[in-house]
């Protein structure tokens, strides 16, 4: 029977002891659970350092647990809300907690304060409706953090404040209706996030411009599908460029992304928003948005211009190399012409020309992770001066249109109000006004001028046509005046005509006055 001396750890110091077989592990696993007092309740299974207590009608954690244990099931029992003293005892060595399918509708600040090194929380399928305060700024090592099918209808800024080092938040099967873009901007952003799970809320628009300034490495991990999104070309084109991107959370769920339109908010007909352009989206719209995104980039000849890789790889060891549009290679700390790549994957263009125009790809690779991607980024270099010349042309041509519009107007008014009136009306107007003050009398004067001669005088007859406008007077009294006809409605028309003889004293002068007209014999 041989011996063997083991080297064992404790509180207390460094310990040697003579064992064997069965002897030795129970030493080793006194050794790693301290002399901390605890047992497996009845209630439950344990099973070395996991404890499950699923499904035993609990409303709190039992206070005789191993305080060794790492990983603690909760799931499908009666806690109706967290609080600092619902857990009773410190367990600095557990890292997984469990607590889904209860009645949790609310959580204190400082409850997850005697778990303080989680690394996995789940609270998915409780019945949670808000989250305002930091109420998990204690759990500064949490990576996973579950809160899918709850009914969490608003999440403030500083909600998930604390947590630096989550990577994974599950948000779906809830009542939001706003994106939680504070995850990204802002003093409460969370920068290892890499996976945000959003899909079947209640969301309906984007805020796709404010996620243009957002990383690849996060972007790739935001999961959309499922939401009742308004029939957009700017979400379109977005979802469009993270489709190319190859990003798995659209390629994966193509089907599930679809839209409604505005005039049918309550989604009878819904429509595929990621097949075959069914939205009839417009050119300039789709580039855009590639524009924001960072995929199409302008310039001028001459200019400087800096584009970055955005790649999804961003891990210390990944490099980068990019291809020109005619096959070259450009790697970092090689100046090729006026192309110049750093090392954290941006290239650079000294000298911006026509021929630099084109499509480009990057290259991030990770060796370590046997990884790869590729990003295509197009570049447009156009020539300011003639652009700035045809600018000016179509200016020129414009406002020499306007000027003859407005020169035609001005004339035409001035014809319309500034034209003479003619003598002819001039005069008629004196003679309507004298008629009206001379109590309607008229004179007619059939003597031909003395001014032609004689010969014309004897060959010629005079012709005077007169209008004799009826007196109108009361019917009981005239006034010494003869009226020419019965009826006051009937205007008078006679036709003089004179005969010329040898002599202008023979000539015919008639005066109408206030005595009866008598024709000469």
């Amino acid at each position: 029977m041989s011996l063997t001396w083991w080297t064992i750890p404790a509180q207390l110091g460094v310990f040697k002891v003579n064992c064997r077989g069965l002897v030795c592990l129970l030493v080793f696993t006194v050794s790693v659970c301290g002399s901390a007092p605890g047992m497996c309740p009845a209630a439950c299974i344990c099973a070395s350092d996991i404890i499950s207590c699923t499904n035993k009608n609990l409303s709190r954690v039992p206070g005789n647990l191993y305080k060794c244990m790492k990983r603690l099931d909760l799931s499908y029992n009666r806690i109706g809300f967290l609080e600092p003293e619902w857990v009773p005892a410190l367990f600095e060595k557990l890292n997984t907690l469990i607590i889904n399918h209860n009645s949790i509708s609310s959580i204190v600040t400082g409850s997850f304060s005697t778990t303080p090194n989680l690394k996995y929380l789940d609270l998915s399928s409780n019945s949670l409706k808000t989250l305002s305060s930091p109420v998990f700024q204690e759990l500064r090592a949490l990576e996973i953090l579950l809160l899918y099918n709850n009914q969490i209808t608003q999440i403030e800024p500083p909600a998930f404040g604390g947590l630096y080092k989550l990577q994974k938040l599950y948000l779906s099967y809830n009542l939001l209706s706003h994106f939680p873009l504070d995850l990204y901007t802002g003093k409460h952003k969370l920068t290892d996030l890499v996976l945000l799970d959003i899909s079947f809320n209640h969301m309906q628009l984007m805020p796709v411009q404010r996620l243009s300034s957002v990383p690849a490495k996060h972007l790739s991990g935001i999961y959309l599908h499922g939401n009742p999104f308004y029939c957009d070309c700017m979400l379109y084109s977005m979802l469009i460029f993270w489709y190319q991107r190859h990003f798995s959370s659209v390629v994966d769920f193509k089907n599930e992304y679809t839209c409604l339109l505005q005039s049918d908010p309550k989604g009878y007909n819904k429509l595929p928003l990621l097949h075959d352009n069914f939205l009839n989206c417009s050119e300039s719209t789709v580039n855009s948005s590639f524009q924001a995104f960072g995929f199409i980039h302008d310039a001028q000849v001459g200019d400087r211009l800096i584009v970055h890789c955005d790649s999804r790889i961003s891990d210390a060891g990944t490099h980068f190399v990019w291809v020109s549009p005619d096959n070259r290679l450009l790697e970092p700390d090689r100046e090729t012409d006026n192309f110049k790549v750093f090392r954290n994957g941006s290239l650079e263009i000294t000298d911006a020309q026509l021929e630099d125009s084109g499509l480009y790809s990057c290259i991030a690779i990770n060796k370590k992770r046997l990884l790869n991607e590729t990003i295509e980024v197009r570049i447009n270099v156009s020539n300011f001066t003639v652009n700035k010349s045809h600018a000016h042309e179509a200016f020129n041509t414009a406002f020499t249109t306007l000027a003859a519009c407005v020169a035609s107007i001005v004339l035409v008014l001035l014809y319309l109000y500034l034209t003479p009136c003619p003598c002819q009306c001039k005069a008629k107007g004196r003679k309507r006004k004298l008629n009206q003050s001379s109590a309607h009398s008229c004179i007619l004067n059939s003597t031909l001028p003395q001014e032609l001669p004689a010969d014309e005088k004897k060959a010629s007859t005079g012709k005077r046509v007169v209008f004799l406008e009826p007196v109108h007077e009361p019917k009981h009294s005239q006034n010494g005046k003869v009226k020419l006809f019965p009826n006051d409605n009937i205007i008078a028309e006679s036709i003089l005509k004179t005969t010329r003889t040898k002599s202008d004293s023979d000539s015919v002068n008639s005066m109408f006055s206030d005595t009866p007209f008598m024709p000469s014999s």
